[in-house]
């Protein structure tokens, strides 16, 4: 059984060799080791393997663990990414200790992280989570609507856009994954002509991780090829 340190390696090495084969500079997509349900223990053993970039999905056990590593030698190096759906009444914990939030998708929900972000602390970095299937299940607003909402939202005093998040439709080929990726690389270029400082593409996971670096993703996250399977048992909200 590989341990997390030999399953960051291979990450990265894949991570590598996919911007290698489309021509991505060294360096340019960072690895989001997504950390949710995982213990203390796991992260742990990921900051001592290099990782310093973890992304939670539920509000109080990602406000616990950044509270946990709050003393670690690296604490200062350590960045926190919101990366779940957001309710109004979970908005000022994420805004008071995460670094990052990929799933923006309403002006009321950054209006409150705006407000609620205490003044001693740096802007928050946002995405906006974009449906690019269309899909009602899914999170996230429709194309048409992110030109609005990013001017609304780059006026906050609190928030810093820095560009935008997907999760499309699974799709097991690789030509229908780049062109759900393209369609969000496309938009985020478009968005630019404004908003310069847009320079951020959450999109790519273990299954589509390569189609999402060829079209332009900065950042990959990546859970169960780094930490295993996922115990739902102990998920707090």
């Amino acid at each position: 059984m590989s341990s997390i340190k030999q399953n960051i390696e291979q990450v990265i090495s894949e991570i590598t060799a996919a911007s290698e084969k489309c021509g991505r500079t060294e360096n340019s997509v960072q690895l989001l080791a997504v950390s949710k349900t995982k213990p203390i223990a796991a992260i742990d053993e990921a900051i001592a393997a290099g990782q310093l970039a973890f992304g939670e999905n539920y509000v109080q056990e990602g406000v616990d663990k950044i509270q946990h590593f709050a003393d670690h030698p690296q604490a200062a190096q350590l960045s926190w990414h919101f990366i779940g759906p957001i309710q109004s009444n979970k908005t000022r914990p994420i805004a008071e200790h995460f670094d990052w939030v990929h799933s923006v998708d309403r002006l009321k929900i950054a209006r409150r992280l705006s407000e609620q972000r205490p003044a001693h602390l740096p802007p928050l970095n946002v995405l906006l989570q974009v449906n690019t299937s269309g899909e009602a299940s899914k999170s996230g607003i429709r194309f048409d609507e992110l030109a609005a909402l990013a001017d609304d939202i780059a006026a906050l005093p609190n928030l810093v856009l820095r560009g935008l998040m997907s999760i499309p439709q699974k799709a097991e080929d690789y030509d229908s994954q780049l062109a759900a990726f393209r369609a969000l690389a496309d938009a985020q270029q478009k968005l630019q002509a404004k908003h310069p400082q847009l320079d951020t593409l959450s999109m790519g996971m273990s299954g589509d991780m390569e189609a999402a670096i060829a079209a332009g993703s900065t950042i990959v996250r990546i859970g169960t090829a780094i930490f295993g399977a996922r115990d739902y048992s102990n998920a707090q909200a």
